[in-house]
C-alpha cells in the first residue's frame, strides 16, 4: 500500500530543489537520502551510453521505496550511486542534507560503512568463515574489538531468524539462510539507509516472500529508510511507493 504522506513529501522535496530551494531547509518529514539530476554516462562520442539521464529521487525517513524496471535499465547503477560505491557523471546525492560529493575521504568512508547498508542479489559471503564472523566483518573493519563484534554478529543473526547458527560455516547454509546472513551483515553497523539490489532474485517464491517479510520487519523495527530494486511486482507493491526506471528516467509507477 502506497503511503500518500511520504509520497507527497518526497515529491515536494524534488520540486523544492528544482525551484532552487536550499537542501538544508526542512520540508515536512525529514528527507534522508536524495538524488538530484543524477546522470551516469559510459563511453564517449558515438559510443556514449547514458544509463541514467537525470534522475531525481527523495526518500523520507521511514519510507520503503521499490524501484522496478527492465533488466539493464540502470537500477543497480542508481543504487551504487546512492551508496557512493560509484560517482555520477553529473548530479548530486544528498544524505541528511549534505552533498556526498563534498565529503572528505574519511567522511565518505564513514558514509559507505556506517550510514548505508547494502544487500546484493548474490550474498557475497566468505564461505569458509562462520555466519557470525561474516556478520561481524564490518564491525571488525571498523576497529571494534573481536569479542564485541562477534557478540553483535550473534545478536543480529538472532534478529534475522538464525539463532544458534553463528558458528556454522556460511558455505554450509541454504540460499535463504545465506541471504539472511547478508542482511544481518548489512545492518551490523546500524545504518540509517538500507539499499537492496534484487535481494530475492536468486530465491524460490517461498524463500523470497520470507526474506522480503523479514526486511519489512527490520525496516520498521530499526526505523530504516529503504530502497529496493526488484523484478518482483508483487513484492514491490508491498512497499510504500513504487517507482519505475526506464530509458534513464525514474517515474512513479502510476505514471507509466
Amino acid at each position: 500500500m502506497r503511503d500518500v504522506t511520504t509520497q507527497n513529501a518526497a515529491a515536494m522535496a524534488i520540486q523544492h530543489r528544482q525551484a532552487g530551494g536550499c537542501p538544508e531547509e526542512a520540508l515536512g518529514p525529514r528527507v534522508v537520502l536524495e538524488a538530484r539530476g543524477l546522470r551516469k554516462v559510459y563511453g564517449a562520442g558515438a559510443s556514449e551510453v547514458a544509463v541514467l539521464a537525470g534522475v531525481d529521487l527523495a526518500v523520507v525517513e521511514g519510507e520503503m521505496v521499490a524501484i522496478v524496471g527492465p533488466s539493464g535499465a540502470g537500477k543497480s547503477t542508481l543504487l551504487h550511486l546512492l551508496a557512493a560505491l560509484d560517482m555520477p557523471t553529473s548530479g548530486t546525492v544528498y544524505f541528511d542534507t549534505k552533498a556526498v560529493e563534498a565529503l572528505s575521504d574519511a567522511a565518505l568512508a564513514d558514509f559507505r560503512s556506517l550510514a548505508v547498508g547494502f544487500v546484493w542479489q548474490r550474498h557475497h559471503l566468505l564461505p569458509d568463515f562462520t555466519a557470525g564472523e561474516n556478520v561481524a566483518m564490518p564491525l571488525l573493519i571498523r576497529g571494534v574489538e573481536k569479542g564485541r563484534a562477534l557478540e553483535a554478529g550473534e545478536l543480529w543473526l538472532n534478529r534475522v531468524g538464525l539463532a544458534g547458527r553463528a558458528w556454522q560455516r556460511a558455505g554450509e547454509l541454504s540460499g535463504g539462510e545465506q541471504q539472511r546472513v547478508a542482511i544481518a551483515r548489512a545492518l551490523a553497523n546500524e545504518p540509517a539507509v538500507l539499499l537492496a539490489d534484487e535481494p530475492t532474485g536468486d530465491l524460490d517464491e517461498r524463500n523470497a516472500d520470507a526474506i522480503f517479510t523479514l526486511m519489512q520487519n527490520l525496516h520498521r523495527t530499526h526505523h530504516l529508510s529503504s530502497i529496493l530494486a526488484t523484478h518482483n511486482a508483487a513484492l514491490a507493491r508491498r512497499c510504500d511507493r513504487v517507482l519505475r526506471l526506464e530509458h534513464g528516467v525514474l517515474r512513479s509507477a502510476e505514471q507509466v
